[in-house]
């Protein structure tokens, strides 16, 4: 089941991604609820799939303006991030910012302290995959500071 879902998504992805270059408009989705908690600057998020005992994930669209980020936080059992849009930066406690562009999945381990957001100078919006969302699907801690945003960043 996992591998079919995992299958399912890649090959979403990438359709989505196709879609958007061919209609050369990145707006997949819309924007959803301007969210303020738990995050810097500003950040809208849209609902795509909701928890449920059948597929057991919580997914989502997630538009960062430029230079919004979340919060330090967690999920027990890790995330996956699509990116359909801009330039984003993400760091896991303890290394460097790791800069990545539209067309690039980010995996976020489980129980792994991070944060993700836009570049100072691109928006960025990436659809979120919560997967085993049983086992929660986030645990938020404290805000990133201006000083950990601008740190150094990975040549990756």
């Amino acid at each position: 089941m996992r591998k079919i879902l995992l299958s399912f998504i890649v090959v979403l992805f990438f359709q989505l991604n196709s879609w958007s270059q061919q209609n050369h408009s990145t707006t997949i989705f819309t924007k959803g609820k301007q969210i303020t908690a738990n995050f810097t600057g500003v950040v809208w998020v849209q609902q795509l799939v909701a928890k449920d005992s059948i597929f057991n994930l919580v997914a989502g669209n997630v538009t960062f303006e430029a230079g919004a980020r979340s919060y330090w936080h967690t999920h027990n059992a890790g995330q996956i991030l699509l990116v359909t849009d801009g330039i984003g930066y993400t760091q896991e406690k303890g290394k460097l910012i790791r800069v990545f562009h539209k067309g690039e999945v980010i995996i976020c381990p489980p129980n792994v302290e991070h944060w993700h957001g836009a570049s100072p100078g691109s928006s960025m919006t990436h659809i979120s995959i919560n997967p085993n969302a049983d086992k929660g699907v986030v645990t938020w801690l404290r805000p990133v500071t201006d000083q950990e945003y601008n740190g150094l960043r990975s040549n990756n």
